[in-house]
C-alpha cells in the first residue's frame, strides 16, 4: 500500500533541465526518476548503516574474545 507525499521541490534550472533530459531519456516521468534515485540512495544509505552495524558487533565481540583467551591462558598456566 503506498502513500502519497505532496511537496514543492524548488530544483535550479539546469537541474531541472538535467531532470527532464533523464526522464526523456529513461522513457519515464520526472516523478519515476526522482523516486527511483531516493530508493537507490537509501539502500546505499541502508548497506552503509549495516556495515557500521556489524563492524561494532565484530569489534566488541574480538574484545570480548580475546579477554576470555588471555584469562583462560593464565587460569592453565596457573594448574
Amino acid at each position: 500500500m503506498g502513500a502519497t507525499v505532496r511537496k514543492n521541490f524548488v530544483f535550479d534550472a539546469e537541474v531541472a533541465e538535467h531532470l527532464e533530459e533523464i526522464a526523456r531519456n529513461s522513457e519515464q516521468s520526472m516523478t519515476s526518476v526522482v523516486q527511483e534515485l531516493i530508493e537507490k540512495r537509501h539502500r546505499e544509505l541502508m548497506v552503509q548503516k549495516r556495515i557500521k552495524a556489524y563492524e561494532r558487533m565484530v569489534g566488541s565481540a574480538n574484545g570480548l574474545l580475546t579477554d576470555f583467551s588471555v584469562q583462560s591462558v593464565k587460569a592453565q598456566m596457573d594448574v
